[in-house]
């Protein structure tokens, strides 16, 4: 396999640094993105010479930029790009503060945004690469209690699918990585809880939250095993748009796509009613 060099943002913990370390098992070079010196020294341990680590805020839309220039300019040319930087925000709607929903957006759409536009005009001029970001299965489905954290995920979705169709003429290609619930600590204590303030929603959400804190730790997905997935999807001449990884994921994803079928299929007479009787079809 041809050496290539990544650049991962959030490797301190989770899929990140199970992306990073299935890269570097393969002998790729990669850069990593943490948010303290400490984290910076344990990530660089990992293969000296070959991990790289870099202090940034990706809600920092500046050091973003600079970070991947210099990379470009330091470590060589990017021919992977992965934006998995980002948080879980758990709570109804009604009771997660805007400015929470701001915060989530903040980091799991901007953030992303901002690492895949930094990282494009290189891998443009060289007419080659692959951006990648993580969603989510909670990025083509939702569950009660994840509305801003689906949300971001949503918006994200939609900006990967555009963006693939874009740059696919300058050989660029675009993965959204969709997981479900793997084996790292996303859901236990790197998860940001918003508090429970109305009554009415503790009997539909209460036991939904007390069984995401009990799975946490014992979740059925295997990071190493996303990390050689991701891995692999970058040796084939054509990767694809959506990597839906885990059963879970599979299964959830799926369910919701049928469901949005269904609703599209039962109310497509009325759909129709709503056109001019001559028009230009997009």
């Amino acid at each position: 396999m041809q050496q290539q060099k990544w650049l991962i943002t959030g490797v301190s913990t989770g899929l990140g640094r199970a992306f990073a370390q299935a890269a570097l098992a393969t002998g790729h070079t990669v850069v990593g993105t943490v948010r303290s010196e400490e984290d910076l020294r344990a990530f660089e341990g990992l293969k000296p010479g070959h991990a790289h680590g870099r202090i940034l805020d990706v809600t920092d839309d500046h050091a973003v930029s600079n970070v991947i220039t210099e990379v470009e300019q330091s470590i060589g040319p990017l021919d992977v790009v992965i934006a998995n930087a980002g948080y879980g925000l758990e709570g109804t709607f009604e009771e997660t503060p805007l400015a929470e929903v701001r915060r989530q957006f903040e980091v799991n759409v901007f953030g992303a945004a901002a690492t895949l536009r930094a990282a494009l005009p290189h891998m443009r001029r060289r007419r080659r690469g692959h951006l990648m970001a993580v969603t989510s299965m909670g990025g083509l489905m939702a569950v009660p209690g994840m509305s801003a954290y689906c949300g971001s995920k949503f918006a994200l979705e939609g900006i990967l699918e555009a963006l693939g169709k874009e740059v696919a003429q300058f050989g660029i290609h675009v993965t959204a990585i969709e997981p479900g619930s793997f084996r790292t600590d996303w859901a236990g204590r790197s998860m940001t809880r918003t508090a429970q303030s109305i009554d009415d929603y503790d009997e539909l959400f209460t036991p939904i939250r007390e069984a995401r804190q009990k799975a946490s730790g014992n979740q059925l997905g295997n990071p190493a095993k996303a990390g050689e997935a991701v891995v692999h999807i970058t040796t084939v001449d054509q990767p694809p748009a959506h990597l839906v990884l885990g059963s879970d994921a599979l299964r959830l994803v799926a369910a919701a796509r049928t469901a949005v079928d269904e609703d599209i299929r039962a109310w497509e007479t009325l759909s129709r009613t709503t056109d001019f009787d001559e028009g230009a079809q997009l």
